[in-house]
């Protein structure tokens, strides 16, 4: 008998129908992917599971026995803990009070807050979980890593039965990655089932036993990973073939876009120099904390630069803010969407026009029609899924969320496009549609700067990359020279 089962959940939103009859068995121990394009309901069906939503029909079993969530502390005392994405974390608070938020020690039925018993209980918890964080510690001070520790300890301060993670592996580095690993099997050897989300299939077949594949709200199979290929997941998931992963198409180089000469900022940017040709796609690699974002802050006006110039088309520019950074033709997709990208409480039609409302406006008023008409072309030619421009962003899937973002930097007909980690987050059909678009932009004479934490994809996109090391470019190889091995070594410091 399966720990948990979900069986026949129908979940609708205004215009959108989420879930459409979707199983889910689990069982005691088991490491479960649950896979699926952004959008296909992932999301949704852990929030039911989580008591974060409630479901419109359908039935969950937790040991056999139907239950009804009326919210997340139902669950958790089912022993039913979810991770998601953004962590559910007060940043102000220590790590201790954030592990036992809602259900401190306490010394005497006065309600007094057992604050030694607390801290060492969460030392416990994080000793178990082979995590070295000081428990006094804001939330603040810690990395992502470190957070998502806590999350952990958490969950198993509620005695979780079954912990779900969503995404778990998004921003962290090759040896964090490593840990959490080692914890999910150590998790599951204890008995503890672990539902994992990821768009990174190299990770399911690593670490899961089982797969569910999910496209748009229906449940389409549950296989043991030992009897299915990442080929057949994938044909699942979208319900077509893909193709290469990596479709570049070669475009011949025209005149020299933008030049960067020489930029310093206070903020670890050393002596930076490259150019971008009108066409090209230039890739830029390097470990956390090479200075990777850091330059592209830099080149936006986001960090005031100590030193060098910035040139587009010949130009010398001056550059003290995005908004300035946009006018002159250069635009950035950024790596956080939701926080950086995004207004979530507005519509698509409001995030796409964000950056360029002087586009459609006169006199102070905005054209509507005009907007309107922009806008409904670029949902048809990003294939947004949406059921209307006016649908709130936060209502879409993390990749219509991510073209919603694109459309906005498109629309602004910048020359310099800046991807930040283009596609974190994003299912493998949509990483197409981003790629195939990458090579549209620079077919029509677009320049693109592309910073990727995943080197296959900086190998297989860029005409040629860049890699930074402590804040300086220590290397420069063209795309028929590159290979993973030449571009780690130079982002290691190793040459």
């Amino acid at each position: 008998m399966s720990f948990l089962e979900m069986k026949n959940i129908v979940k609708t939103y205004p215009g959108v129908q989420a879930l459409k009859g979707v199983n889910l068995a689990v069982e005691t121990g088991e490491v479960h992917a649950l896979v699926g394009e952004n959008g296909a309901g992932k999301s949704t069906l852990m929030k039911i599971l989580a008591g974060a939503e409630p479901m419109d029909s359908g039935k969950l079993f937790v040991d056999g026995q139907e239950i009804q969530f009326s919210g997340p502390s139902d669950a958790q005392k089912k022993g039913i803990s979810m991770i998601y994405q953004e962590f559910n974390l007060v940043p102000e608070m220590t790590v201790a009070e954030n592990i036992f938020l809602g259900c401190e020690p306490e010394k005497s039925k006065l309600g007094f807050i057992d604050w030694k018993a607390m801290r060492t209980r969460a030392a416990q918890l994080l000793d178990r979980l082979d995590a070295h964080i000081n428990v006094r510690l804001p939330v603040s001070a810690l990395s992502i890593a470190q957070q998502q520790m806590v999350e952990i300890a958490k969950a198993l301060s509620h005695k979780a039965r079954l912990i779900a993670m969503d995404e778990p592996s998004a921003t962290l580095t090759e040896h964090e990655l490593a840990h959490l690993f080692k914890l999910i099997k150590d998790l599951s050897r204890a008995g503890i089932a672990v539902i994992y989300i990821s768009h990174r299939l190299e990770e399911i077949f690593e670490i899961c036993d089982r797969v569910t594949i999910l496209r748009d709200g229906e449940w389409i199979a549950t296989r043991p990973i030992s009897e299915i290929s990442r080929e057949e997941i994938v044909r699942q998931m979208v319900g077509r073939e893909i193709g290469q992963e990596f479709p570049k198409v070669p475009v011949a180089l025209g005149r020299v876009l933008l030049r960067v000469t020489n930029l310093s900022s206070a903020n670890r940017i050393k002596n930076v120099s490259f150019e971008i040709h009108a066409g090209e796609v230039v890739g830029l690699a390097g470990l956390v904390g090479s200075g990777r974002t850091e330059l592209a802050r830099a080149i936006l006006g986001l960090e005031p630069r100590s030193s060098g110039t910035i040139e587009l088309e010949g130009k010398a520019l001056t550059i003290r803010s995005p908004m300035e950074a946009i006018k002159a033709g250069i635009a950035l997709i950024p790596e956080d969407r939701k926080g950086q990208g995004l207004v979530m409480g507005a519509s698509v039609r409001e995030n796409v026009t964000l950056a360029s409302l002087h586009k459609f406006s006169r006199s102070g008023f905005i054209l509507s029609k005009k907007e309107m008409k922009a806008v409904r072309e670029m949902v048809n030619d990003l294939r947004i899924k949406t059921p209307s421009i006016d649908q709130p962003v936060q209502f879409l899937s993390g990749g219509n969320q991510q073209k919603v973002v694109l459309a906005k930097g498109l629309l602004t007909e910048s020359k310099i496009l800046i991807f930040d980690e283009p596609t974190r987050g994003i299912d493998v059909g949509a990483k197409q549609e981003i790629y195939h678009l990458m090579n549209a932009l620079a077919k029509s004479g677009m320049g693109i700067l592309m910073i990727s934490s995943e080197l296959p994809e900086i190998l297989g996109m860029s005409d040629r990359i860049l890699v930074m090391h402590e804040g300086k470019i220590v290397g420069k190889i063209n795309r028929g020279d590159a290979t993973q091995e030449k571009v780690m070594a130079l982002a290691m410091g190793m040459v």
